[in-house]
């Protein structure tokens, strides 16, 4: 995975509810769950990964506000050169709750990271992503 560039979902856990300042300009209410955050890095998947796993890091992008109170209980990666980061989004609006203006602020998606409340989150994420196995995306 080293070197190699993607889109890649963040699979994160919060246990309790929490109002969460996120930048400098305003707070959201996140329910207790399951959020699934896409995002690209097209230089390179493991370092992008790496630096979300990581507990000190400076603030750039609005999902390091939602990891400070939360833990990333795992994630996928789609190898791809291409720019299908707003395509799977797109996927999972398609029955998820987005938060508005999260993680897209850079394109004209609603949302890039999504809300599911159970703990069986796999049965649902899977079916919407097998269409972009193999860096082809199947209709």
């Amino acid at each position: 995975m080293k070197g190699t560039p993607g889109v890649y979902i963040l699979i994160i856990s919060l246990e309790k509810a929490q109002n969460i300042a996120v930048g400098k300009k305003r707070d959201i209410q996140f329910a207790p769950g399951y959020y699934f955050y896409i995002g690209s890095a097209l230089g390179g998947l493991e370092a992008r990964v790496t630096r979300h796993l990581a507990k000190e890091k400076r603030h750039h992008w609005h999902i390091d506000y939602l990891l400070d109170a939360s833990k990333i209980i795992g994630f996928l990666a789609i190898p791809t050169t291409r720019r299908i980061e707003c395509l799977v989004a797109k996927s999972l609006s398609e029955g998820l709750e987005g938060i508005n203006c999260f993680g897209s602020s850079d394109c004209k998606c609603r949302s890039h990271l999504f809300y599911y409340p159970e703990s069986d989150w796999w049965a649902f994420l899977s079916p919407k992503l097998i269409k972009f196995r193999n860096d082809k995306i199947i209709s």
